[in-house]
């Protein structure tokens, strides 16, 4: 591929003539935001030319495609990591230097895009990056909300749940297709048509919406593949408008019908507590993955006919998680409606096709939707699951002797419940999990009655995150020592950063890292200052629990640790730490509210002891708002102690593991997840592991000998002391006290096994923070722990899904 720019001449012409385009005012006038989109459009264009060029040599006869439906896709901010992947970073950063601007204070300008939430997102996001790295024809399918989650602010502790307007200033990256809008059909009635022998059925009365897709350049390291992300808005299919209601004043009846249809698309996972929002979660569900098999459809006819029974030979179509698990049904659907396809083949067709990730080993977290709602909704896709479960009970009955068992497991419809697993199950040839000992609990446990009867489509695919993004572009200093010792050919093969295993030892090299850092614990200090008010030390440990917040993951638990650190330190009881500064982010959902109660309790921990002078220097507490990407850059690189400490068998895999242990971070986690593998790979002397593993946490389960109560009262001068600060006024000054969270330890009798592990988690911090003082060996165990890394590079996982799922290359 020639450069993008062939000099820093030819860059600054195009910038300046982009930017005078965009704004009819010389570069000189402008804002850094319109500088930042100027230049944002710029590469944008030169990406979308790229692409075209890329396209007009493609072989649609050779090459398979590979279709990724996922709700969320946290790309997060994609100038400088496009800068990246096409090469042209520096000129770029010399161009803009002679414009008198500052490359790096342009890209700090970018929103996170508000299209996903957490590790589901960002998976999907780390794949599409690598497939394009890769050579490989990925092309992302998901939702274009208006409106993100949420942007969390803590208020008197709380998190409070701000509107997301990421589209306000525009996203330079999007291009509307309005021609291959398509519309999709909500309720009415289906209608049986028969002909010459063959049948089909149409949807009768139906309300339709149109699905107007925006499509989003992923560029591929190297430059040389450039695929796609296409995102679908909600649009009303006609123009309802009341102009009668709208004449008498009543505006809001005048534009009802508009905003009904625009709320399927206004945000991602509307509050699903009530109806309303159960309905509205089921629409987009629906709506993405219509108007994606219909784009796919067009697509393949365009360039192979009607040749449906070829389709699984060019198109692979993967859903992430259960929320795209009506591909198939819809896939069947236009088939045997639209396409003259005989029902059983359209089965056989679809079946061949689609392929499943789950992402949850809990059985009670598995999608469900009553059958009442979604038959009303979608009533042509209901008969289409009903007789595909009546045929698979035959299939049942033909092959198993505990018909009742394997059916109460398996059935898509059943207790008045559609089951989205095992629809994704059924319409699937291939079904993954994230990490090997989640591969095995879904063998073994969760989707077990399905592994009874097929245990061929089963296979392992230890997630893996984007090396480029998360330590090439978060990383500058680090990224830029280690390509100075090894080369800069880890950045298309992160198996290459095994070499670092040479300098784990050199003096030079360790205080490069040691460098490093500093330089990012004190850009990430300021960070945290400027965001939260709270002053830290960038000598201190830097002690990171960053995550989406769920009781299983067990932020609780870090912060009993920090609650029983602080009393021993007030109490003089002879402990002695490293100072150590405790950072959490994440958010919770809107309608959790126990996640959110431990929010508020982190804050009010953070309230008591970042004002304790006997203790503040030895302690303090940070939580960073909004968790996101661009935050999540700052973070993952400053981080000395990386917190992965969900109870043994509840996480599938985790993603923060590899992003901080690809930066140099030390493992303090249980064995559960990716923890596993990223063991096997440091060895367990580089990593601090801790607690009841999967099958002990099973069996005290099994035995019902565990009681909370018993803890609690087996040691009141130490555990039981920091259980009782929950509701003594002793951390209720910021405001109030906890008696929820108390209460769900003993009502729940300690789910999540926090008063279970907590001596071990304690101890275990101990052991390893005891170390930080010997510098040689704790950067010499952290370069240890990068250099074991590449492993979890998603160019590897994505390469695996391709050769084992998608069948493709080699």
């Amino acid at each position: 591929m020639s450069p993008l720019f062939s000099s820093t001449e030819e860059c600054i012409n195009e910038f300046t003539t982009m930017a005078e385009s965009l704004y009819a005012r010389k570069i000189s006038h402008l804002t850094h935001q319109e500088c930042f989109y100027a230049l944002a459009s710029l590469i944008a264009q030169k990406a979308k030319t790229q692409q075209a060029a890329i396209l007009a040599h493609h072989d649609a006869h050779k090459v398979k495609d590979v279709y990724y439906f996922s709700l969320e896709f946290l790309i997060g901010p994609l100038l400088d990591n496009y800068l990246l992947n096409f090469g042209c970073r520096d000129v770029v950063k010399e161009s803009c230097e002679k414009l008198g601007l500052n490359l790096d204070e342009l890209v700090s300008l970018e929103v996170d895009p508000g299209l996903g939430n957490g590790g589901l997102g960002r998976l999907a996001a780390c794949f599409l990056d690598s497939a394009a790295a890769c050579g490989i024809r990925m092309h992302g399918m998901g939702m274009r909300y208006h409106y993100g989650l949420f942007r969390q602010v803590i208020e008197g502790g709380r998190q409070v749940e701000h509107m997301d307007n990421w589209l306000e200033r525009g996203f330079p990256w999007e291009r509307k297709r309005t021609s291959d809008a398509v519309l999709v059909p909500f309720g009415g009635h289906v209608e049986r048509h028969d002909k010459d022998g063959r049948f089909w059925f149409t949807q009768e009365d139906a309300a339709y919406v149109k699905a107007v897709p925006y499509d989003v350049p992923i560029v591929g390291f190297g430059g040389e593949t450039i695929n796609n992300l296409r995102l679908w808005s909600a649009q009303p299919a006609e123009q309802n408008f009341n102009l009668a209601a709208f004449n008498a004043g009543n505006y809001a009846e005048a534009m009802r019908f508009r905003d009904d249809v625009e709320a399927i698309s206004q945000i991602l996972y509307p509050n699903d507590s009530g109806e309303h929002g159960r309905l509205l979660r089921l629409k987009q569900e629906y709506l993405f993955v219509c108007a994606g098999i219909h784009s796919i459809l067009d697509t393949f006819e365009k360039e192979h006919g009607s040749a449906w029974d070829s389709l699984p030979q060019y198109v692979a179509i993967h859903t992430n998680d259960t929320h795209p698990a009506l591909c198939g049904p819809e896939l069947m659907r236009i088939l045997v409606d639209e396409k003259d396809v005989e029902f059983s083949d359209a089965f056989e067709i679809a079946r061949a096709c689609v392929s499943y990730t789950n992402h949850t080993v809990m059985p009670e977290a598995l999608e469900c939707w009553p059958i009442s709602v979604f038959r009303q909704l979608l009533p042509r896709t209901y008969m289409i699951i009903d007789e595909m479960d009546k045929r698979f009970h035959e299939l049942i009955n033909e092959k198993c002797a505990n018909r009742q068992d394997l059916l109460a497991k398996t059935a898509m419809l059943w207790d008045d419940k559609v089951r989205m697993a095992c629809v994704s199950m059924v319409f699937s040839h291939s079904v993954n999990g994230v990490s090997e000992l989640h591969t095995k609990i879904l063998e073994r446990e969760t989707l077990n009655g399905f592994y009874e009867l097929w245990p061929e489509k089963f296979t392992n695919k230890t997630n893996g995150i984007s090396h480029r993004r998360f330590l090439a572009n978060a990383n500058p200093s680090y990224a830029a020592l280690i390509s100075n010792a090894i080369g800069t050919g880890w950045l298309q093969d992160a198996r290459e950063l095994a070499k670092l295993s040479a300098f784990e030892h050199d003096a030079a090299f360790l205080e490069g890292f040691a460098q490093s850092k500093r330089i990012n614990k004190a850009r990430l200090s300021t960070y945290i200052e400027h965001a939260c008010g709270v002053k830290l030390d960038p000598s201190m440990i830097f002690d990171v629990h960053v995550k989406r917040f769920h009781a299983y993951k067990r932020q609780l638990l870090s912060v009993f640790k920090i609650l029983d650190i602080y009393a021993r330190l007030k109490h003089h009881t002879g402990l002695h730490i490293e100072p150590t500064a405790f950072i959490f982010s994440g958010k919770a959902a809107q309608s959790y509210t126990y996640a959110k109660e431990v929010i508020r309790l982190i804050n009010s921990v953070a309230d008591v002891v970042n004002n304790d002078p006997e203790v503040s220097d030895l302690i303090k507490v940070a939580f960073v708002p909004n968790f996101a990407v661009s935050n999540a850059q700052y973070i993952y690189p400053a981080c000395d102690i990386s917190e992965q400490i969900s109870w043994a068998g509840s996480e599938a895999s985790g993603t923060s593991n590899m992003k901080l242990m690809m930066n140099g971070a030390h493992t303090l986690g249980t064995r559960d997840g990716a923890n596993i593998e990223i063991a096997q790979l440091v060895g367990e002397d580089a990593i601090q592991l801790f607690g009841l593993n999967a099958k002990e946490v099973e069996d005290l389960r099994a035995s019902g000998s565990y009681w909370a109560w018993d803890r609690y009262n087996r040691d009141r001068l130490r555990l039981g002391r920091i259980v009782d600060s929950l509701t003594d006024g002793s951390l209720a000054h910021l405001s109030g006290n906890f008696e929820s969270i108390k209460d769900e330890l003993f009502t729940n009798n300690d789910h999540d096994l926090v008063l279970a592990d907590f001596y071990s988690y304690v101890e275990a911090w101990k052991n390893l923070t005891e170390h930080y003082t010997d510098a040689h060996a704790w950067n010499s165990e952290a370069v240890h722990n990068t250099a074991q890394s590449g492993y979890f590079s998603s160019d590897r996982t994505i390469r695996e899904y391709a050769r084992d799922i998608w069948h493709i290359g080699s």
